[in-house]
């Protein structure tokens, strides 16, 4: 097997090999290259899933990925398998057994995980769009990190069919690209929903508590989307109210949880805390069933951070209030599908600030961590679309913002953020210099 690393490839790679597209250049993605997370079939291969052990123990898949043979199928050509952190439990992107890809936007910063390898190899130019998948934030994380775009398209759209499962009721295949129109492309191909020519939001709501309290104040996200929103389409469209305040009125199954977060002294939105705390629940206890034989059979070497969290996880009782998670996961869903209606927009920082530095303790990373949770749990437990934008860089350290829209509104998503795109980076240049 093909040691990862390497100096050349950012260590993004595990293996390079070439997977060809059909002959024709009429095909959509006709001349485009792409990488694969290493979580993803491709027949008569082993899928790694980020651990020596866990590649060791299996034999090679018997199918690829039809994610993977769409892409073939519509001309790409794949240059390989990218790193990924191990049985993708981690938004870290440091992997101990294959190394961490290094962040061509921020050396010396994580590159974001757990599609780690994969956001790499587009950031550093290797490829034109590369797979990953996003369960609690694997795309979104890696996106805003390296600088690119990302997408984590509507729960349940795309197949995870040939993909090894981290928590099935929130695992969804995303892809990155550097720019909006490849991003757009890959989209048309491997999310063929009915084409929404909508541009212009009825409403976007921007609330001031997920920049003010859960985002970096430092990076003046919250004026350049206000802005942008106002000067691209009007400012009569835009909400600010917050959402914690939305969520605590209508999601009535939070009153139980909500007084547990309701008294933390680090920066919080104690209804965002709850929705976080309940789509971690689910997700470990998923994750258990998925794998915890496996790890009780085999004991593998897992890697500092992950490997608490791996354990804790098998280790997770059936104590945990499984059905009140289940409720809220259903009013948090229908809430925020009221909120959007059919084409609203909500706008959110994407994570809590510039990407940790490499190698950093866990413990001054707990609040950060939490304050992603509690972004990144809004699309993942209502299971809607979410795409990660690139601003560019402030201070040398990538900036980005989200834009959320319903479950299958992902072609309107991506509509309005072309219509926007301009617009923001105009306004960041301008706020940053100021």
């Amino acid at each position: 097997m093909a040691m990862a690393g390497g100096g050349g490839d950012y260590g993004a790679f595990m293996e390079r090999f070439v997977l060809p597209p059909p002959p024709s250049q009429q095909l959509p993605l006709h001349g485009l290259t792409f990488a694969i997370k290493d979580i993803f079939d491709i027949a008569g291969r082993v899928t790694g899933f980020g651990n020596p052990d866990w590649a060791r123990t299996h034999a090679p898949a018997a199918a690829t990925s039809p994610v993977v043979l769409a892409a073939l199928a519509a001309g790409a050509t794949s240059l390989g398998t990218t790193i990924m952190d191990e049985m993708a439990y981690s938004i870290n992107g440091e992997n101990t057994h294959y190394g961490t890809p290094t962040n061509p936007c921020a050396p010396g910063r994580v590159p974001g995980g757990s599609s780690s390898g994969s956001a790499v190899a587009v950031a550093a130019n290797l490829v034109d769009f590369s797979l990953g998948t996003d369960t609690g934030g694997s795309v979104r994380v890696p996106a805003a990190y390296c600088g690119i775009f990302g997408l984590r398209p509507s729960h349940g759209l795309v197949s995870a069919e040939n993909v090894i499962p981290m928590a099935q009721m929130f695992d969804t295949v995303g892809w990155f690209a550097r720019d909006l129109s490849t991003l757009s492309r890959v989209t048309k191909v491997l999310l063929p929903l009915p084409d929404d020519t909508v541009k212009q939001p009825t409403q976007v709501t921007v609330p001031m508590d997920c920049f003010q309290i859960l985002g970096s104040l430092d990076d003046r996200t919250y004026q350049i989307i206000n802005a942008s929103v106002a000067k691209r389409f009007d400012s009569q469209i835009i909400d600010n109210r917050n959402l914690g305040d939305f969520i605590s009125d209508n999601v009535p199954s939070i009153g139980k949880f909500i007084a547990d977060f309701s008294e933390s002294e680090l920066p919080s939105v104690p209804a965002l805390s709850v929705i976080s705390h309940v789509m971690r629940g689910l997700q470990r206890s998923q994750f258990k069933a998925n794998h915890a034989e496996w790890v009780n059979t085999v004991k593998p070497n897992l890697g500092p951070g992950l490997r608490e969290r791996i354990l804790e996880a098998i280790a997770s009782g059936d104590n945990e209030p499984l059905e009140d998670f289940q409720a809220i996961r259903a009013e948090f869903k229908s809430a925020l599908a009221a909120l959007l209606k059919d084409h609203g927009i909500l706008a959110i920082p994407t994570v809590p600030g510039p990407p940790p530095k490499v190698g950093m303790e866990a413990a001054p990373l707990e609040n950060f961590r939490a304050r992603a949770f509690s972004l990144l749990s809004i699309a993942g437990l209502s299971g809607f679309c979410q795409v990660s934008i690139p601003l560019g860089t402030r201070n040398g350290l990538p900036v980005s913002v989200s834009l959320v829209a319903r479950h299958g509104a992902d072609h309107f998503l991506l509509n309005v953020a072309e219509e926007l795109y301009q617009t923001l980076i105009d306004e960041a240049t301008k706020a940053w210099s100021s």
